[in-house]
């Protein structure tokens, strides 16, 4: 079960001078990311903070790869299943939501380790970034748009008030936000993505290797991922309003065996599709994080992975445990 986070306190500095700093586990899906958050916990007192979006759904377990309550081995575990399927956030609210579970854990006196492939979510809880509001009205008339005259129009669009973002961004929902926000304030939405600046300490650990054992990673995930249950996982959550919601249902995975549950695919068809997806998804991952100069990239397979990653966190101030 994950924690709710509780409002920030006054961090408890003894022992480190100061707040300790916040650590980043960042990389492309299966790179054994998770694993490597509660090594660093273990060994330098740490709690982890959830930065992949779609583990924030409840009952999207077995497709999100989220590692069960046993598997934790103890380290508490934020920003896990606190929405429904039916539900969306924003990426300002997941700053909000992140940015205290940190000063939480740091009152304590324990090390913050924030773990996931979520780029963007990565970048709000540890830059200096602020987000434009929304506006119902403005949204619901630009979907209208995109419904009736397809994504290429609104790209069109894009590419003329900001074609900057038009460069970057490749979905529906990320294009009709853009347009909200230029509407909205007359900037471009590329404007509110500011020079790299940390709020606080940060160190970013980044896991890379072999293209084709990732691939393999990969493939073998999703098998597990069908082995333990990801169709009957979906037709539960499908019960749960998982095809009402804007974000669950699109999730990798699960969009691919809803069409199972339609008829439409079979088991076999639907694991490959997914298969495929899960690696253009890592492909993004591996562009959006190799962008940031400051990531430290390790080898996963490296035999001393959790040692040289430990002394990463160490040469921060606080790093080190009392």
């Amino acid at each position: 079960m994950s924690r709710a986070p509780r409002p920030p306190a006054a961090p408890d500095a003894e022992g480190f001078g100061g707040p300790r700093p916040v650590v980043a586990v960042v990389g492309p899906t299966g790179s054994g990311k998770s694993e490597l958050a509660i090594q660093l916990a273990e060994r330098l007192g740490g709690e982890a903070v959830n930065a992949d979006a779609m583990q924030f759904y409840r009952g999207m377990d077995i497709g999100t790869a989220k590692l069960p309550l046993a598997e934790r081995r103890g380290i508490p575990h934020h920003l896990l299943d606190f929405l429904s399927v039916r539900e969306d956030t924003t990426v300002a609210r997941f700053q909000d939501l992140a940015r205290t579970a940190i000063a939480d854990i740091q009152s304590r006196g324990k090390l913050p380790i924030l773990v996931g492939g979520s780029g963007l979510y990565v970048r709000a809880a540890v830059d200096r970034l602020d987000f434009p509001g929304t506006n119902p009205a403005v949204r619901a008339r630009l979907e209208d748009r995109l419904a009736a005259d397809g994504m290429a129009a609104l790209m069109a669009r894009l590419a003329e008030v900001d074609p900057v973002s038009a460069a970057r961004i490749n979905d529906a929902r990320r294009v009709v936000r853009a347009l909200e926000v230029y509407e909205l304030t007359g900037r471009p939405f590329s404007s509110f993505m500011p020079e790299r600046e940390y709020v606080q300490p940060t160190v970013q650990i980044g896991l890379n290797g072999d293209r084709a054992e990732l691939h393999r990673r990969i493939a073998a995930r999703v098998d597990h991922m069908v082995a333990a249950g990801l169709a009957e996982e979906v037709a539960a959550l499908v019960q749960e309003g998982l095809r009402e919601g804007r974000t669950a249902g699109k999730a990798l995975g699960y969009q691919q065996f809803l069409r199972v549950l339609d008829g439409r695919a079979t088991v076999t068809a639907a694991a490959g599709e997914t298969i495929v997806a899960t690696r253009q998804f890592a492909r993004r991952q591996l562009t959006w994080f190799r962008a940031d100069p400051r990531v430290h990239w390790l080898d996963w397979d490296r035999p001393d992975l959790p040692d040289t990653a430990a002394a990463l966190v160490c040469a921060l101030p606080g790093g080190s445990p009392a």
